[in-house]
């Protein structure tokens, strides 16, 4: 069972719901030391007092704000445990808004929160609020010595908290735009196909394991046994894209290919381009405008008579 991060409340106006924040993903990369090439020592980072040049325990630090060179403001664990800031000691829901209003950029880690105690009923109610609603609840609390926000939403039966960036954290990418272009309706429906051929029901199977752990492994094993390395798969070099149509047709075709499915030909036809109706409905009134202008012609070229 994972261990548990944080234990506090989820404020829900009068509504108290006692929780206990557990981490909701593993990781399973293969993780390396520093060692010294030489003599294969291991190399560690010792934290030394720059004063007294010797190494000091972990009991002997504590943390501190720099306020000059000359001065510092030491801050202890019971300081950051009593902020004035009512989100210290609770994560605070401020609103409720649909899932499709937040950008999914603004997403960060999950968290599981597990029912605290024996007080099941206000964890069911807010799970149970969640999901008929289809709306997610915006919250505020604060860990790691900063104010966060974050999502709360129903996962099966189970609240997750999800980081959110704050607005101001997300960088403007319009300078990241390319020079302006223009596709046609050919090379979109092309896209399209290549995207139907490519839909999957679940992010499951071989195509989404992590083999660069698998590949790192395969490494350490033959090392391991003085074997010979595992040879290198030879990758092709992307190609400059020319014909743009050409190689979405190839691309299908190679999606189909690899899913064992038939090589149909994948020609991707444009659209019929849709009739000029409106110029068809103009005529009449262009003729109408004529008589009209040569009847005002015919008009204004006789001269009343005087009496």
């Amino acid at each position: 069972m994972p261990r548990t991060i944080w234990s506090g409340a989820i404020s829900f106006g009068l509504v108290t719901v006692p929780i206990n924040v557990q981490s909701a993903t593993e990781d399973h990369s293969i993780h390396f030391h520093q060692y010294h090439l030489e003599d294969m020592g291991r190399v560690r980072y010792r934290k030394v007092c720059e004063l007294e040049d010797r190494e000091v325990d972990h009991s002997e630090i504590g943390k501190g704000y720099e306020l000059t060179r000359d001065r510092l403001i030491p801050i202890t664990d019971a300081d950051l445990s009593n902020l004035p800031l009512p989100t210290a000691k609770a994560i605070e829901i401020d609103a409720f808004v649909p899932l499709e209003d937040i950008d999914p950029i603004r997403m960060g880690a999950g968290y599981y929160l597990a029912a605290g105690g024996h007080v099941a009923k206000p964890y069911k109610l807010l799970v149970e609020a969640l999901r008929r609603s289809s709306r997610v609840a915006i919250a505020k609390y604060a860990w790691s010595g900063r104010e966060r926000l974050g999502m709360l939403r129903v996962r099966g039966d189970t609240l997750v908290l999800q980081e959110l960036l704050w607005p101001d954290e997300i960088r403007d990418p319009t300078e990241l735009l390319p020079a302006p272009t223009e596709v046609s309706e050919e090379e979109i429906e092309g896209a399209l196909a290549l995207m139907d051929t490519m839909t999957i029901d679940a992010l499951e199977g071989e195509e989404f394991q992590d083999h660069y752990t698998e590949a790192l492994g395969q490494i350490i094993e033959a090392k391991r046994g003085e074997k010979p390395l595992p040879e290198v798969p030879e990758t092709e070099q992307p190609a400059q894209v020319l014909d743009l149509m050409s190689a979405l047709n190839a691309s299908v075709q190679q999606a189909r290919a690899s899913r064992g499915e038939e090589a149909a030909p994948a020609e991707v036809h444009e659209l019929p381009k849709p009739k000029k109706k409106a110029a068809t409905k103009k005529q009449p009134a262009k003729k109408a405008a004529a008589k009209k202008t040569t009847a005002k012609k015919t008009t204004g070229g006789r001269r009343p008579r005087s009496a």
